[in-house]
């Protein structure tokens, strides 16, 4: 690791003056992502601006909108008892989230931060052209179990990793972001970005901005929502598919529904052909089965992981049915 400086400013101002006077600064609250990079040599910050010391840790849960401060604790926001009860999705999600001593360190802003667990990224030793521009992927002509399935492109096939961020793309959740011109909001879906031919720009994150909060719509879909993970092992271990679903059910029609995926694309991935499929229809298994694999029509596997796309459906299908009650 090689040395760097440090600094705690006590202000969302003078953090921002930070960020922006040095462009090899790195922001730090949790670490729980960062410190695991600098170690493995995959990034070298010269300066570390500690804004713990910001207000930004507060949870508002108010009638139209949930406001979530980029500094509250995963842990916080999971067990929040109004979190629990207007966003199940959410609370599952960051339950099912790393392990619970991270999960007590890591913050909101950092998790939809944090980089691809994709192991030819985290190894210095092969190419990789996120970390290095240029150089290639490794992983296309390696070993690809765990790569997307969705949104990949000549350059890159890693896919994300945070189990929050798919939680609040069925959400409608937007971001607040501070340190440009003015303030903005970006929503959840539009913030990440496809690799394309610039893999290492992940998100629309400019130089010297930061993100202040998590804004979520306390919508009827919210309530009736549910997370599901599929994974190697039951705990610490990130998505081979994930499906977060939120849906507006009026007897047992579902009037419309909100489908997002992990563990399948480079970002966050919405479903809009499921969501069409299901839409107007009786909450039956035939019906998920059928917006589950139109959900899937367009999925371009990998050589190891066409598994996904199986995996995926089945996925799809069991949590619209568990959302809506059906057997």
């Amino acid at each position: 690791m090689q040395p760097f400086s440090y600094s705690k400013p006590t202000s969302q101002p003078d953090a921002i003056a930070s960020l922006q006077a040095n462009a090899n600064a790195a922001l730090i609250a949790g670490g729980t992502d960062l410190l695991d990079l600098m170690k493995l040599g995959v990034t070298a910050p010269d300066q570390l601006i500690d804004i713990n010391g910001l207000a930004l840790a507060t949870i508002n849960v108010a009638d139209d909108v949930t406001t979530i401060g980029a500094l509250a604790r995963m842990s916080d926001v999971a067990n929040d008892g109004k979190i629990k009860k207007t966003f199940p999705v959410l609370s599952q999600a960051l339950l099912a989230s790393a392990s619970a001593q991270l999960r007590n360190m890591a913050t909101i802003g950092g998790n939809l931060m944090q980089r691809t667990r994709c192991p030819y990224f985290r190894d210095t030793a092969f190419t990789c052209n996120k970390r290095n521009p240029g150089s290639g992927c490794a992983a296309i002509e390696g070993f690809d179990r765990g790569s997307a399935i969705f949104g990949v492109s000549s350059k890159c096939i890693a896919v994300h990793p945070s189990d929050l961020a798919v939680a609040l793309v069925a959400l409608g959740a937007e971001i607040a972001i501070a340190g440009g011109e003015a303030e903005r909001r970006v929503s959840v879906e539009e913030f990440y970005l496809l690799p394309g031919d610039t893999p290492e720009r992940e998100t629309v994150l400019q130089p010297g901005e930061l993100i202040m909060a998590v804004i979520v719509p306390n919508s009827l879909e919210a309530r009736r929502s549910v997370y599901l993970k599929v994974r190697d092992r039951a705990s610490f271990e990130f998505a081979l598919v994930s499906v977060a679903v939120a849906v507006d059910l009026k007897g047992t029609t579902i009037r419309s529904a909100r489908i997002a995926m992990g563990g399948v694309a480079p970002r966050p991935w919405r479903v809009p052909a499921a969501e069409a499929a299901i839409a107007g229809k009786p909450a039956t298994m035939s019906n998920f089965s059928a917006a589950a694999a139109a959900g899937m029509a367009a999925a371009t596997p990998a050589r190891l992981n066409r598994f996904k796309v199986t995996m995926a459906q089945n996925a799809i299908a069991r949590a619209l049915a568990t959302t809506t009650g059906v057997q």
